[in-house]
């Protein structure tokens, strides 16, 4: 049996054992929650009209909090030079599903076992490798790579040389003002 379940302007499916995250609940760790039930599937039955949905329950405990993906947003002005990233985390609740009751028909979440641990082996002590003699053969430090060669450029004529930037000059623009348009 699963049923689809909104919560915070969202659907979910959901079955008995699941945990799913939803949009922050204001709800304490441990308290229960009845959430909306828009679609219980049991096999060959649907459950779907408001009719059939009234004697319907889907029960959740709120497991803890999660804080989801970060949002990263930017905003800018062209032309101003108004530059601002900001970033966000959104607060998820997390929830279990403990019982989708639809009628007559129940159906609840297996309850945890608490079987005891199996204890883990001490780990054995290392000891430390045998070295290995090296390898009798060059090394990187008694053998010289060549240099790559160098490339000239092709000539043109005349040698090639820094350019200096010239001076700007200090006197001002000559400008003409625009002749208004007789009528």
């Amino acid at each position: 049996m699963y049923a689809v379940v909104r919560s915070g302007g969202k659907q979910y499916r959901v079955e008995p054992g699941q945990r799913f995250e939803v949009e922050r609940v204001g709800a304490a760790e441990g308290d229960t929650l009845e959430l909306a039930a828009i679609l219980v599937v049991d096999g060959s039955t649907v459950l779907a009209t408001p009719s059939q949905l009234n004697d319907v329950a889907v029960r959740a405990r709120v497991v803890g909090e999660t804080k989801g993906d970060k949002i990263h947003g930017f905003t800018y002005k062209p032309k101003t030079n108004q530059r601002r990233r900001w970033g966000h985390r959104q607060i998820h609740s997390v929830l279990e599903i403990t019982e989708i009751r639809a009628g007559d028909k129940t159906e609840t979440a297996p309850e945890p076992t608490r079987e005891a641990a199996p204890e883990k082996a001490s780990p054995a002590k290392r000891t430390p490798a045998k070295r290995t003699p090296a390898k009798a053969g060059p090394t990187k430090a008694t053998v010289a790579k060549a240099a790559p060669a160098k490339r000239t450029a092709a000539k043109r004529g005349t040698p090639t040389a820094k350019k200096t930037a010239g001076k700007k000059s200090t006197t001002p623009r000559k400008t003409t003002k625009p002749k208004a348009k007789e009528q």
